[in-house]
């Protein structure tokens, strides 16, 4: 079933405005606020722990009619939210938002796309070598926002370590300089608690542009209602808890190995001899965090340049025109070229 979220007071397509936190009527101006919007009293489950079995089945590239303009509506099996091409009317595909596939949370977007826009352009300026095609209104207006599928994991950690650290002492004995070195054996425990680690579970988001985009303000986390993807593109996850465990697991080792070390302070030298860590998940919670994104091909490569939809945080590299850097350097070589020539002149 598709969802299409409509204006109370005129009945056109209403949307989620981060600005307001509440859906606004872009037409005759009406706030909803989500609360008001999720009036169907449908319950659902969402996904918090991990111990449950994976449904296997496929949902395959389907079509689905647009409530507005009956157009049909093209998506792969992940997306759970989209906007019509046609007539710009977003979409919820509220029967890939059930059970296992709910997400429990989601951090709505704050960051508006004029904000982002904004953002971006600022972004381009600061390239003096930016390829002309980046500043077009066109390609500005390409970018989407999306809610990318996280799962944020809650953990216990502790960590056993064990190091030999040295005191040198320095003094001085008729004309002899002595030195007094003391040997040390070291024993730390630690433990920490390690709440909302992140991890993104959508195979079509790199993870190195993922991770670059945090910190996000968690006490920001709302518990998840449909209306907040209208006017947005959004995912459900392509790995469970399980399968992503693994990778907050190396991130929480690496936190409380770090910070059991910093205990270990005071001496001329420390080498860690040995450590051990121990871990225990407590929840992971499937939750959904907001990017605004422009997607390019450049020189033949796929490339992201990502926004943070809550804090305007930038990730990516803008590309390099060849044709300004050599216009640069030439212009740079003619002007000294100039400048030698009147100089010759005057010696001359």
């Amino acid at each position: 079933m598709v969802e299409t979220y409509k204006c109370k007071g005129c009945g056109a397509p209403i949307e989620f405005d981060g600005s307001h936190g509440e859906l606004v009527c872009e037409y005759c101006g009406t706030h909803m606020s989500v609360s008001e919007m999720e009036q169907s009293g449908e319950k659902y489950d969402s996904q918090v722990e991990d111990d449950t079995v994976e449904n296997d089945e496929k949902i395959d590239v389907d079509g689905y009619k647009c409530q507005s303009c009956g157009a049909e509506l093209i998506t792969d099996d992940k997306t759970t939210a989209t906007v019509c091409s046609f007539c710009g009317s977003s979409a919820v595909i509220k029967g890939r938002l059930t059970g296992q596939t709910m997400p429990a949370k989601i951090v709505p977007f704050t960051v508006t796309k004029d904000k982002a826009q904004d953002i971006f352009k600022s972004w381009c300026k600061k390239g003096v070598f930016t390829p002309s095609m980046f500043k077009k209104s066109s390609f500005v207006e390409s970018m989407s926002g999306i809610y990318v599928p996280f799962w944020l994991y809650d953990y216990d950690a502790g960590c056993h370590m064990e190091a030999h650290a040295t005191k040198v002492r320095h003094h001085r004995e008729g004309d002899y300089e002595v030195t007094h070195t003391d040997h040390f054996r070291v024993v730390r425990e630690g433990d920490a608690e390690f709440r909302l680690i992140p991890a993104d579970a959508s195979e079509k988001m790199p993870d190195d542009v993922m991770d670059l985009l945090e910190p996000y303000n968690y006490t920001d986390l709302k518990d998840f209602q449909m209306p907040y993807l209208s006017g947005f593109l959004s995912e459900k996850y392509s790995y469970d808890s399980k399968q992503m465990a693994p990778r907050a697991e190396r991130r929480v080792r690496d936190y409380i190995f770090r910070e059991t070390r910093n205990t270990i302070g005071g001496y001329s030298s420390v080498n860690i001899t040995g450590s051990s860590t121990r871990l225990r998940k407590k929840a992971a919670v499937y939750t959904l965090l907001p990017v605004w994104m422009i997607t390019y091909r450049y020189k033949g490569e796929n490339k992201i340049l990502a926004i943070n939809g809550q804090t305007g945080k930038q990730v990516g590299t803008l590309p390099r025109s060849k044709e300004k850097i050599l216009a640069w350097f030439g212009g740079i070589f003619a002007g000294v070229f100039a400048i030698l020539m009147m100089l010759g002149g005057f010696v001359g």
